[in-house]
């Protein structure tokens, strides 16, 4: 694209991937999550360009780009450009401030690792653009427009834990989010001598944005099974495991197990932030192989890749827990790892996981850090 040549951004904002301690699928339930931001993240360099309506979107990773102008926007059948398309048309919806602009982007964050690069992407440009051109959404509001590009431009009905996150997170805190009220408490963690471990599975599997909704419209159908008996009820979050026992016979095995792990997860959150409020990490870990165990056996979103690596950390004394985390099927495993212990699990676990599926893993720390952040400006 000919604008790289005499490129000279104006603006450069860095938003980052993130992980999620405990609490998978309960966020589109109105539950509770424990997420924070990581290291690694996706660099955006924005400038204005002469143009009123004329875009130029750049990817270093994937070596392409596309154009585009703001008064014709429409899906594209190539998926990345829709996270970029769907921000776009919903700034559109909320200011008249935006104008053309050219962009370059890089990412440090592998795509499919279940480290939401989606939303970084998402709330990275739209962070950018705010500044950019002084269009005064507040940050909540970059969140919520984020979620919604994911829903109505790419299709995946995600709940709103991701983007959150990536705005929201303070270093060295991981958030207890509400996400039926978005009330959150910043818990601070001190890990020390433990560290996380992610183990990238390098798998994808091709399930993952279908079962995803597939997962959402189960836990729906629970949720308006269990209303018959209890009106009350709004989400899975407000059901207990006594109700969900006097519905298990009208809402089939399927079902059941969907409800079931979400209201144990929730559960499971709040004692996680409970743990590492108190400085428990034995707690902690013993918390992340029951969340596997569900995510595996019940809400059935994990893989065998991810379960090897979870049953491989059984054996070693230096590791407190481990789970997969993501929205499921592949992606990274995360582990609580004694400092002393870092490298030989690192190469042990690369070793019997080479093995068992000829595939080189990844593995790399990460540490609760900062939201999405203005890199420099000028």
């Amino acid at each position: 694209m000919h604008f790289l040549e005499n490129f000279s951004p104006q603006l450069v904002v860095a938003s980052p991937g993130r992980i999620n301690l405990i609490g998978e699928h309960t966020d589109y339930n109105m539950g509770y999550v424990l997420p924070t931001a990581i290291e690694k993240k996706i660099t955006f360099q924005l400038q204005k360009n002469e143009s009123d309506t004329h875009c130029r979107i750049y990817s270093k990773g994937y070596d392409t780009g596309f154009e585009l102008d703001l008064r014709h926007i429409a899906i594209s059948k190539i998926e990345w450009e829709n996270y970029i398309l769907g921000v776009l048309h919903e700034i559109l919806k909320r200011t008249d401030g935006l104008r053309g602009f050219d962009c370059i982007v890089e990412s440090n964050l592998p795509s499919g690792s279940g480290l939401s690069s989606s939303a970084a992407l998402e709330c990275g440009l739209v962070f950018g653009l705010n500044e950019l051109f002084d269009l005064g959404l507040p940050k909540m509001e970059m969140v919520k427009l984020s979620q919604t590009a994911e829903h109505t431009f790419v299709g995946t009905q995600c709940g709103i834990m991701d983007q959150y996150a990536s705005v929201m997170s303070e270093a060295g805190h991981v958030i207890l989010l509400d996400c039926r009220s978005l009330e959150r408490r910043m818990i601070p963690v001190s890990l020390d001598p433990f560290k996380l471990i992610l183990l990238n599975t390098k798998v994808s599997h091709n399930l993952a944005t279908s079962e995803y909704n597939v997962r959402r419209r189960e836990c729906e159908e629970g949720v308006a099974i269990i209303q018959r008996d209890f009106p009350k009820i709004r989400s899975l979050r407000d059901v207990t495991e006594k109700m969900l026992t006097e519905c298990r016979d009208k809402m089939g095995e399927v079902v059941f197990k969907r409800c079931s792990f979400i209201v144990a997860e929730n559960q499971r959150v709040l004692e996680a932030a409970e743990a590492l409020g108190q400085n428990d990490l034995d707690h902690m870990g013993r918390l992340l192989y029951k969340a596997h165990e569900g995510i595996s056996k019940l809400y059935e979103v994990s893989c065998a890749e991810s379960d090897f690596l979870v049953d491989f950390t059984k054996e070693n004394p230096l590791v407190l827990g481990a789970r997969q985390t993501g929205g499921g099927f592949g992606g990274c495993t995360l582990n609580i790892v004694h400092r002393d212990g870092v490298d030989s699990f690192i190469k042990s676990a690369s070793e019997a996981y080479a093995k068992a599926f000829d595939i080189s893993l990844e593995a790399f720390e990460v540490t609760p850090s900062q939201g999405t952040t203005i890199v420099r400006k000028g």
